[in-house]
Order: structure tokens, then sequence, then C-alpha cells
């Protein structure tokens, strides 16, 4: 097993995962900022700086599937209580490569945004970046791990055009260096998951985030 969370997100991306062995992989934290769960095809991620043991204790304490463990509901509240950290909701991970030339849609970069989800970003990534288009922005930071993530909004005028799912392209052309580019989706929200998809992002697990308090 790769000995770092940007190591296990990195194989991720180019479709190389740790064995589907029903087990779970406890790594320390890459920051301060983001503690949490990621889940994929029968094997768990847990990164936390607590300690390792109390995870495997609080794991095996649980009345379920072992293989859904992880994301039990009494698991993340047990982790809440002990980091007193805040989880708002458990999304798809999804990631896509970078691709060259030029977005498939007319962007203008703003300098000074207040856009409700760019006030989010900037609290949960850094060097966030954020376009405009004809209805519609695009955000792009460093999350977890420092993984490139993006997150885009279309305005309810102008839904059901593909302009969403043009957005998700375009990001994957404004990537720095090449990297893949990272999206977190809430499964419910079908409309999104299809767009991203659409956008050529693989999924890749589920995915729950522990925020620390303020």
């Amino acid at each position: 097993m790769p000995g770092t969370l940007r190591d296990i997100l990195d194989g991720a991306a180019r479709g190389v995962f740790p064995p589907p062995d029903g087990g779970t992989t406890v790594v320390p934290q890459a920051d301060r900022r983001d503690a949490g769960v990621l889940a994929l095809t029968a094997h768990s991620v847990v990164f936390t700086d607590e300690d390792p043991r109390w995870v495997y204790e609080t794991l095996g304490a649980l009345d379920c599937d072992p293989l859904a463990a992880t994301m039990n509901p009494r698991f993340l509240a047990a982790l809440m209580d002990r980091t007193g950290r805040r989880h708002d909701t458990t999304d798809l991970l999804t990631v896509a490569p970078a691709l060259a030339g030029e977005p498939p849609v007319a962007l203008k970069e703003l300098t000074d945004p207040d856009h409700p989800r760019v006030t989010r970003a900037r609290g949960r990534r850094d060097d966030v970046r954020v376009w405009a288009a004809d209805g519609g922005v695009l955000v792009l930071g460093r999350g977890v791990a420092g993984r490139w993530e993006t997150a885009v909004e279309v305005d309810e005028e102008a839904r059901h055009r593909g302009l969403g799912r043009l957005l998700a392209v375009a990001a994957r052309h404004l990537v720095p260096g090449g990297e893949p580019v990272w999206a977190q989706q809430s499964p419910g929200n079908a409309r999104s998951v299809r767009a991203f998809q659409a956008a050529g992002y693989r999924p890749v697990g589920a995915e729950a985030l522990f925020v620390a308090p303020a």
C-alpha cells in the first residue's frame, strides 16, 4: 500500500486502487483542514490524525457489514465526536484527466467574485480561481491532499442546455500542469452526476469529509 493519502489519490486517478480485500487503511491527514473517509471498491481509507487503533476498534465494534463499516452513520458520528469536526454529506468522488486546448465554452475569469459557491470553495480549497460563463460559474482550487478540485453552478434559467457538462469539460482544460481534476457530487443530485460523467469524469468511490471548527 502507498504511504500517504496523496499517493492513494494519485494511484486512483491512474486507475490503480488498493486491493479489494475488505480492509481499511488508516493514513495521516495531509493537512489540518481535511480529515475524512474514502470508500473504494472493497477497501476504505480513513485519513485522520487520530490513533489508528481507535479507528480499527471502533469499526470492529459495529454491528454491520464490514464492507460498509467506514460509511456506517455510527462510525461517522463517532469520528465527529472524537475529532470535534462537522460532516455535511457523503459525496460521489470522480476524477478526469486534463485536456489540451481551449475550453469548449466562453469564460471570463473573475478576480473578486462573491458567488455563494465561491465563498464555500475558499473555505475548503486553496489557490481558488473562478470563471463566469453566460449562465454559470466554474470554480477550480486545491482541495484534499493538494489535489485540484472543480465545482460548477448553473443558473436556473440556463439549465437543461448542457452548460453544466461544458463547464465540467472546461475545468479539464483549465487545470494547471496537466494534473487530473477531481469533482464531488451528492449522489442524490442526479443532474450533477450525469453532467460530470458526460464530461468524462470517472467514479472513484464515496467520500465523507470532516471540517474542522472555525
